[in-house]
């Protein structure tokens, strides 16, 4: 019997009611950890914990850690949408991460509306190790491909906000961080299902044979790898978030 799309929301990517069904159905928190970003990149000197910029303490501290991640996603996809892989993605791809360009810049926009004066400057980047004109990682490469990286980016993301849940004090700020991940969590599923079907989580990112939960990472441990593509004068420090 031929496959209904309406029962299989992953089928037709093409069509914007199929892909927010996806995302819906993908459900909150399927995926989280993924590729361990630092391995994909170059070789830098060790920058001391002194010279990092510091998010700071309790709730603000986190919102800070939250809005640095939500500021390194948006850049990604706005380089994403401006790159050459873009320029020759399917129309389903193509809506795809724009939308998620388009959900990423709202969250960093959110944060930096609610931290005010506390918020942390604009961070700067360094993609290098990520190769803008690839669909995929290439066999052998050095850099990570579009899709990859979009990967590893949102399983990050993921793996972040479970892992900085704990330290919130703020019944408000916990319901705002559990909403968002909810979000980077279809958004870590979709990339995967683009990549390769049926495989929007996996054991990687969810522990599949004792509890059946998500993976995550203590917010030190999630910026030893995000600081990998952060630019000098804005790599970070989360020492105080505890």
């Amino acid at each position: 019997m031929p496959e209904n799309s309406a029962d299989n929301p992953a089928s037709d990517h093409s069509s914007p009611l199929a892909r927010r069904r996806f995302l819906r159905y993908s459900g909150a928190g399927l995926a989280a950890g993924g590729l361990w970003l630092a391995g994909c990149a170059k070789d830098k000197n060790e920058i001391t914990p002194s010279s990092r910029l510091d998010v700071g303490a309790g709730d603000p501290g986190i919102l800070n850690f939250a809005y640095a991640l939500e500021q390194l996603e948006a850049a990604f996809y706005a380089q994403v949408v401006a790159g050459p892989y873009f320029a020759s993605a399917s129309a389903a791809e193509k809506a795809i991460l724009s939308d998620l360009r388009d959900h990423e810049a709202i969250h960093a926009a959110l944060f930096k509306n609610l931290l005010g004066s506390n918020a942390i400057k604009d961070l700067n980047f360094d993609f290098s190790n990520i190769d803008f004109s690839q669909r995929t990682t290439a066999e052998s490469a050095s850099r990570l491909g579009v899709l990859n990286a979009a990967r590893a980016f949102e399983d990050l993301g993921v793996a972040a906000y479970n892992g900085v849940g704990r330290y919130i004090t703020s019944n408000d700020n916990l319901l705002l961080a559990g909403k968002i991940v909810s979000v980077e969590a279809r958004h870590a599923a979709i990339i995967r299902e683009l990549i390769t079907a049926n495989t929007f989580v996996a054991s990687d990112v969810v522990d599949t044979t004792n509890n059946g939960l998500e993976k995550s990472k203590r917010p030190q441990d999630v910026l030893t790898i995000a600081n990998t593509f952060l630019a000098e004068g804005s790599k970070l420090s989360a020492a105080n978030i505890k």
